[in-house]
């Protein structure tokens, strides 16, 4: 299964480590369970969206792991992929960047050529590019259109776009996370895919984080004084205050560490797709731990 992780320290810049592999310092034990491409994304001081993405697994390319060593941003969101749409390439490869956004989806949304025809009303150049052929980057450019749409409020573009596809088009699980260069909102519907938030004061001990896969550890010494939200598809640690978020349930996390939620879905999908419902290689990568 694909992994997210989402931080957000804003206003705070702060260097984070990410470490792409099992053990700490080991690419040669690296997790082989995400085998199809890892990406970062972070915001440069002068709020430009830089994005690390390659299409193959970590333990592959050392110098991509030299380089996602120390990055600093107020917002982080990395994304280890198992493909489930879409071929082995930097276009494929979370997350995506649309209008200085950086997004990262963990799901699958069926009924492409619907979701296309639905881009297509806007007429040409009034919805984003989309230069890979993944359902998640069609679906972050329906975001986007409806984010236009809104005069740029991003929360309820994410919360429209999230209706129609839940409403219109076959889906398993639409779980994502979407970053400025100070602001963080994640979604996890339905209950397909855990989804959980961990909301860390600052005063306390450094960041230390690392999946049950061991795909992604993330350490922040900085994070030992500044507060911050983290969003990740399972627990990284022992903290108790790590929570599941609830089926529908949407945050969005603004400068000064302040978080809010709602259940914004309470129903369920119109076409809920089951993992039998699946192709054997979508369903593998849905499944995979």
């Amino acid at each position: 299964m694909c992994r997210l992780f989402g931080m957000s320290s804003a206003p705070a810049r702060v260097r984070a480590t990410f470490w792409l592999v099992a053990a700490p310092d080991s690419l040669e034990q690296q997790s082989r369970t995400n085998p199809d491409g890892t990406g970062i994304g972070v915001f440069a001081t002068d709020g430009r969206p830089v994005t690390l993405r390659q299409p193959v697994a970590a333990w592959q390319d050392h110098e991509f792991a030299l380089e996602a060593r120390d990055l600093e941003s107020a917002t982080f969101v990395a994304h280890v992929r198992y493909a489930s749409t879409g071929g082995l390439s930097i276009a494929n490869t979370h997350p995506f960047e649309q209008d200085g956004r950086l997004f990262a989806h963990n799901g699958v949304i069926q009924g492409m050529d619907d979701l296309e025809a639905e881009l297509a009303t806007e007429g040409p150049g009034l919805c984003p590019a989309v230069s890979g052929s993944t359902d998640s980057e069609r679906f972050f450019a329906l975001i986007t259109r409806e984010i236009r749409r809104r005069d740029g409020d991003v929360g309820a573009g994410i919360i429209a776009a999230a209706r129609w596809v839940a409403t219109h088009l076959p889906l398993y699980a639409l779980n994502l996370v979407l970053t400025t260069p100070d602001e963080l909102w994640a979604l996890r519907y339905p209950d397909t895919h855990e989804l959980y938030v961990l909301d860390r004061p600052g005063g306390g001990q450094h960041l230390d984080h690392t999946g049950t896969d061991r795909s992604l550890r993330v350490h922040s010494q900085d994070l030992s004084d500044a507060a911050c939200v983290v969003v990740a598809s399972e627990p990284m640690d022992d903290d108790p205050r790590w929570r599941p978020m609830l089926s529908g349930e949407f945050i969005h996390v603004s400068p000064g560490h302040v978080l809010s939620s709602t259940v914004v879905l309470p129903d369920e999908p119109t076409y809920r797709l089951q993992l039998t419902d699946l192709h054997p290689e979508v369903a593998a990568s849905q499944g995979a731990s």
